[in-house]
Order: structure tokens, then C-alpha cells, then sequence
């Protein structure tokens, strides 16, 4: 699905991440980690296009340089950090703007299939019953489901999302993870997903990226990546020992 070869991109001139080189198949739920300011939100800025770079990206064999701002769009969907500046429309007229890319122009009315598309994600998403509501009325977790609806009504093959439970509670941060990786799994396609909690990266990534200033330290399954080691070393703390210290507590409170 996706792939990335020796990859370099920043601002001003000056690389914030450096060297990247990765893999990511169909089907495939990659999650990425790191400290802040490591180049977690580079990296996925470089792979919508945003940035220049330096190296090789292919998406489904397509050279990144190669493709169109609509045409990448038909590929790839993103779901930012926070979504404060919004206009106030309907859930439905928001969800429906994830078929723009497949307009043919500005005035174009939604096709049939732009409707079922629209109606399904919706509907996958518990969001039935909200259509017309303006989604300045929704609750955090409403809304970030809103964004999430728009985004997979690009029916996209990849989907970036860059901290998408961030200001969510346990429970939505749950079913959205939850949602996301059965949605990936039952369409064939990939999520890379910027995470800063690494417990949900234990149970949700089907594989995990650990960057530290701008270079790839670690990548492959969770429970390999995500060692003692590793994270002490990225963290420049005992991350294994907090985790642990912690569990031992919530043991105690179940007894």
C-alpha cells in the first residue's frame, strides 16, 4: 500500500525527519510514537503532499510527485489533531464534503453513489439520527466522529490520522480505535495513526513506529518495538517501570 524510501522533509530548509524508509501492506494498522516534536506530525505532512521532500514515496505503485491534489485525494484522507475551526453545517452536509475530490466541479450534485456512500459512514459510525443537526451542537466524541465520517466518505485506501483521540474520553477513545481497525481490516485498506498512549498502541496496532528526533528507532509488532529498552531510550525514562508500577495499582484497586 504504501511505500517510503529514504525520505527526508522540514521546514525552512532545515530536515526534520531524515531517512525515512518503510513499508506498510493492505490491511494494516501501522501506529506512530515518539516524543513531541520527533517528526510524527512531519512525516504524515510529507505524505499528504504538504511538504517538500526529498526521496521516494508510492502509494499503490504510484509515485507521490506523480499525483494530483484531486487524485491523491481519491487515495489518501486525513484527520487532524483538532478541528476548531469549522464551519457550523449539518453532519451531513460536513460528512458529504469527503466526496469533493470525486466532483467535477465546484456545483456538482451528489451522485447515487455519492448518497450510499454518505448514508453508510453515517450509519457505521452511530451517527444516524444526527444528520441534520449543526455539528456546533455535538459533543467532543460526536464531532470527532463527524470528521472521521468525512474522511471515509473519501472512501480512501489510506487514511493519516495524527492523534484522533486526542480531548476524547476512555470511551470514545475506545470504539473509534475499535471502528478504525475493523474498518481497515474488512476494506483491505491502511491507517497510519499518530498515538501518544501507548497502551492503546499495544492493543490496537497491528505494527508500531517509535521515532526519536526526526529518525525511525524502532519498527515492527507492538510487543517487540515497544521494549523496556527502546522506550527508556527514546523517552529518557522508565517507561516499562511506570507501566508496570501502574498496573500494580489498578490490581490492587480490583482486589
Amino acid at each position: 500500500m504504501l511505500l517510503v524510501k529514504n525520505l527526508s522533509a522540514g521546514y525552512g530548509g532545515a530536515d526534520v525527519i531524515r531517512d525515512i524508509n518503510l513499508s506498510v501492506s493492505h490491511g494494516e494498522l501501522l501506529c506512530i510514537v515518539g516524543p513531541n516534536g520527533c517528526g510524527k506530525s512531519t512525516l504524515l505532512k510529507t505524505l499528504l503532499k504538504l511538504l517538500p521532500f526529498r526521496g521516494d514515496v508510492f502509494i499503490e505503485g504510484l509515485a507521490l510527485p506523480a499525483l494530483s491534489r484531486k487524485a491523491l485525494a481519491k487515495k489518501a484522507a486525513f484527520l487532524g489533531q483538532s478541528q476548531e475551526l469549522y464551519f457550523p453545517y449539518s453532519v451531513r452536509t460536513t460528512v458529504s464534503l469527503g466526496r469533493y475530490a470525486f466532483a467535477n466541479g465546484i456545483f456538482h450534485s451528489l451522485s447515487k453513489t455519492d448518497e450510499e456512500i454518505i448514508n453508510s459512514v453515517i450509519e457505521q459510525l452511530g451517527l444516524g439520527g444526527f444528520e441534520n443537526r449543526s455539528i456546533a451542537e455535538l459533543s467532543g466524541g460526536q464531532l470527532q466522529r463527524v470528521f472521521l465520517a468525512r474522511a471515509l466518505a473519501q472512501t480512501p485506501r489510506l487514511i493519516l490520522l495524527d492523534e484522533p483521540t486526542n480531548h476524547l474520553d476512555l470511551k470514545y477513545q475506545l470504539e473509534l480505535l475499535c471502528f478504525l481497525k475493523q474498518w481497515v481490516r474488512e476494506n483491505k485498506t491502511t491507517a497510519l495513526v499518530v498515538l501518544h498512549d501507548l497502551n492503546l498502541v499495544q492493543n490496537f496496532a497491528d505494527t508500531a513506529l517509535v521515532m526519536r528526533s526526526g529518525l525511525i528507532a524502532a519498527h515492527g509488532k507492538p510487543h517487540d518495538v515497544l521494549s523496556e529498552s527502546v522506550l527508556r531510550d527514546v523517552y529518557e525514562t522508565d517507561v516499562h517501570r511506570f507501566m508496570l508500577d501502574s498496573l500494580s495499582h489498578w490490581q490492587n484497586t480490583g482486589a
